[in-house]
């Protein structure tokens, strides 16, 4: 009765940690580890950063190799398509560029050149949006505001 015992438990001891290790390696690979440099390429220098209430973050990034920046928004917790949407403008230039849907983890990249310029750029995830205008330039102060729609 002891070796019954005891090949019973190891049995249990065993699904359990298969059950576990499979659990945990679903979780896992359930949220995706995004990054601005995963969503704008990896010569992408992260800037400057604004974060959307609790609910995300929006990335400037720059690549000193071409003069573009790139815009990125990407949620805190990626699950459920919900409206996200990422901006950058170039008001010297008037050139803009964007991207906006119903995304499970982030919206861009969207990309612009901007070197020697001020930028105004922003996103939004559900229904809290901010923008940050005349950023990353040395002769304006740069102005940000957070709000809900």
């Amino acid at each position: 009765m002891g070796i019954t015992r005891n090949i019973v438990a190891a049995g249990a001891l065993t699904a359990l940690a298969v059950g576990a290790t499979t659990a945990l390696g679903t979780t896992a690979s359930a949220a995706p580890n995004v990054t601005p440099q995963g969503v704008c390429g990896s010569a992408y220098k992260t800037v400057n950063s604004a974060p959307i209430g609790s609910l995300g973050t929006v990335y400037l990034t720059y690549d000193s190799s071409n003069g573009k920046n790139c815009v990125a928004t990407i949620r805190t917790n990626p699950g459920k398509a919900t409206y996200v949407s990422t901006f950058i403008y170039v008001p010297d230039t008037g050139t803009s560029a964007g991207d906006d849907g119903n995304y499970t983890s982030y919206a861009g990249p969207a990309y612009v050149y901007g070197k020697g310029h001020c930028v105004s750029w922003g996103g939004t995830i559900a229904n809290v949006y901010v923008s940050v205008d005349n950023s990353n330039c040395a002769a304006l102060k740069e102005h940000r505001v957070t709000g809900i729609r």
